[in-house]
């Protein structure tokens, strides 16, 4: 059975956001100049602009492995491009590159590391480039016309006061960065900004706060000891990039095993085909509109993935797998039986909470059972052999049920996401938050 969008023209491309006008405008104007001014005034110390260039495109390539949604993909090139940005000297002596030529050597660098990725159909996303023009601008924005003031230099040399002034730009890049991608992703999804952005900044704190700590210590270490400094000080990253691409893996297969196991009520025909997994991507939609976290919306998935299991222990199956159908007190029996099967699964104990809680009254219910609930309502009542009339007639009888059985604010953000005519696109599918 298909869960069809409401009150919405069947699906297609959203409108470009306005937002993403303005976002991709700022990046193409800046690159563009900074193209026009590196063709026009020559290179400035061509032999660091290649060093640092061959650093990221090194750093490009290495996203070899890299799977979809992860949030920083080339941690290498992030942080020699931030390094490159805010490095005011090599060995002792000035350097004179400007923002423009930082920009270019940048974009041309990360689209040379690019072009086998490209040639598989793995590129980097638009997104990620435009970003990461606009966030490398703004670093080289703030520190080299700081840096370039003489009385500036002299009073900070390459002491505290300048390692302070570097890890201060950083965290204000970082900023930037977090910002600019929630406003990007909330004009494509509408899902709530403020969630977006506190994913985003929890995100810095793991991988993000390696890749501005690496970008700082290049940077110094080029000013002291010279462009030797460059592969040194880049291990630790590629050390801690290979443990975040393992964790990854190992989170992926987690989830694969899960789906796998909620698939056992498909393939012994308790519940129709696609039903867990249409009920985990509405599931995730409704969750990112309320506002949940990444680690919430983890608990989700596997919840939804997992929410009929109980049903495998029951003698007769359930017509339809509709359990929505069935009276209340069996709808409790069947969501304890399958709590009972997910605490033997090692799952977190969050996720049993949610499958157990999910046919109580919605004021006693944690927030994701609340999602759990109208969700798989909905698409118990939208099927074919149900009793509504289509999608229209379940939303309504999910509204009618907002006295007791379904949290109102669940309902009408159900209703938002449909109206959409799609789920919104899964951001979270690797965690690092």
């Amino acid at each position: 059975m298909t869960s069809a969008a409401v009150g919405a023209p069947a699906a297609g491309r959203r409108p470009v956001s306005r937002i993403v006008v303005v976002v991709y405008g700022a990046a193409a104007l800046l690159t563009g100049a900074g193209l026009i001014s590196t063709l026009w005034h020559g290179l400035a110390d061509p032999r660091i602009a290649l060093a640092f260039g061959v650093l990221i495109a090194v750093g490009e390539l290495a996203r070899w492995g890299a799977l979809p949604g992860e949030r920083e993909p080339a941690p290498i090139a992030a942080a020699g491009a931030l390094a490159y940005a805010l490095l005011g000297e090599n060995a002792g002596q000035p350097v004179g590159h400007g923002v423009l030529q930082t920009v270019t050597v940048v974009l041309i660098a990360a689209f040379a590391g690019a072009v086998p990725h490209v040639a598989r159909g793995r590129g980097p996303a638009l997104d990620h480039i435009v970003r990461r023009v606009l966030t490398v601008g703004f670093a080289a924005f703030c520190f080299q016309p700081l840096y370039d003031s003489a009385e500036l230099r002299e009073r900070l040399g390459v002491g505290p006061g300048y390692a302070l002034l570097l890890l201060l730009l950083l965290g204000l890049t970082a900023l930037c960065d977090a910002v600019l991608a929630a406003l990007v992703l909330w004009a494509r999804t509408r899902h709530p900004f403020g969630p977006l952005l506190r994913d985003e900044l929890r995100a810095l704190l793991h991988i993000g706060s390696a890749v501005c700590a690496t970008g700082a210590v290049i940077a110094l270490g080029v000013a002291v000891a010279g462009l030797w400094a460059l592969p040194v000080f880049c291990v630790p990253l590629l050390l801690t990039q290979l443990s975040m691409r393992r964790y990854a893996a190992v989170r992926t297969t987690y989830r694969q095993t899960i789906a796998s196991l909620a698939r056992a009520t498909e393939i012994a025909g308790y519940t129709p085909q696609g039903h867990a997994r249409r009920v985990a991507e509405l599931s995730l939609a409704v969750g990112r509109e309320l506002g949940l976290s990444g680690p919430e919306l983890t608990v989700l998935e596997y919840a939804a993935l997992m929410h009929d299991i109980g049903q495998l222990s029951l003698v007769d199956p359930v017509p339809d797998g509709a359990t929505a159908l069935l009276p209340v007190a069996e709808q409790r029996r069947i969501a304890l039986l399958g709590g009972a099967v997910v605490r033997q699964t090692g799952v977190p104990a969050a996720v049993a909470v949610v499958v157990e809680r999910q046919a109580d009254p919605y004021r006693e219910q944690p927030m994701s059972a609340r999602i759990v609930r109208a969700v798989n309502a909905y698409d118990d009542l939208a099927g074919e052999c149900a009793t509504a009339s289509g999608p229209l007639g379940a939303l309504e009888r999910l509204r009618l049920g907002t006295a007791h059985d379904y949290q109102p604010e669940v309902v009408e953000s159900l209703a938002r996401v449909l109206s959409r005519g799609r789920p919104g696109p899964r951001s979270h599918g690797v965690t690092h938050g």
